[in-house]
């Protein structure tokens, strides 16, 4: 018996956002495909969590938007629909046209790394938000060791990579007054919970 290979579907954007308003799971769009979007652990979670927590009060009053897990991200260039972990947006929000719930203009995205999607984070999505023009710093986080990364934009093409390790390490970033410890984005996290 002979089976044949099940045909792609490939949808609009207008498709997609059609479908994503309806549903009660998150996808991503990536140039017509549609991606589930499946749930974290609860270390991932947490980690996203602390993240977002420290950086919404420290930029309480300041002219920054700190956004968590939900927020649609529109990258035109490559035609990704996506929700980062936590993103910021400096001054006002740019939407994308004809839409009041997806945005254009982070400064500083951070994603919570998974052995699923460390790859991509790394790779094809760090390229994708590379086109975005006020994109600007990019953190990464282990979710199985204490260990942080952070590309900054330097001049145009060039990212400075930075990493942190040891919880009494104190991480920055260069685009917006923040630091925070290693301690304190790793608070209530249980490295042996994932590893077993």
């Amino acid at each position: 018996m002979i089976m044949q290979a099940q045909e792609q579907r490939y949808y609009t954007p207008e498709e997609y956002l059609e479908m994503e308003i309806n549903s009660e799971e998150r996808h991503e769009y990536i140039n017509g495909e549609v991606i589930p979007v499946t749930g974290g652990t609860p270390n991932h979670n947490r980690i996203a969590g602390n993240f977002y927590a420290n950086l919404n009060f420290a930029l309480k009053g300041k002219p920054f938007d700190v956004f968590f897990t939900d927020q649609r991200l529109w990258i035109p260039k490559k035609r990704i629909y996506t929700y980062p972990d936590v993103l910021v947006v400096q001054g006002d929000l740019q939407l994308q046209e004809g839409r009041t719930d997806t945005i254009t203009n982070p400064l500083m995205i951070a994603e919570v790394l998974s052995k699923s999607t460390a790859g991509y984070d790394r790779g094809e999505k760090f390229a994708a938000y590379r086109t975005i023009a006020s994109f600007q710093e990019y953190v990464l986080i282990e979710q199985y060791s204490m260990h942080v990364e952070r590309f900054v934009k330097t001049e145009t093409n060039q990212w400075l990579l930075s990493e942190y390790e040891g919880e009494e390490t104190i991480f920055s970033l260069m685009s917006i007054p923040f630091e925070i410890t290693l301690a304190d984005i790793y608070d209530k996290v249980d490295f042996e919970a994932e590893n077993n």
